[in-house]
């Protein structure tokens, strides 16, 4: 993953925890790698699109979360985002 796209998904993700769910989500459209696809999971699970969410989830290589916290499951791909893994 290239560094512009880690900053810019940890971008979308400080922009959703201010309520700007569109902005965030253009951003996940732009990213279609693994860490993009499960930001865009996360942000039909918030807006309540199931049937959407469980496509990126299945995009992105992920078991659905829908159970989980979408705070929680934010603060996961954040510290995985901010490793500078992938």
């Amino acid at each position: 993953m290239l560094e512009s796209d880690r900053k810019m998904l940890l971008k979308a993700i400080r922009l959703l925890e201010m309520g700007d769910w569109d902005a965030a989500h253009q951003i996940a459209q732009r990213n279609p790698d693994a860490y993009g696809n499960w930001l865009h999971a996360i942000l039909h699970k918030i807006e309540g699109d199931r049937s959407n969410a469980a496509y990126w989830y299945n995009r992105a290589g992920h078991p659905e979360r829908i159970a989980m916290r979408a705070e929680d499951e934010l603060k996961e791909l954040a510290q995985e985002l901010e490793k500078g893994c992938c």
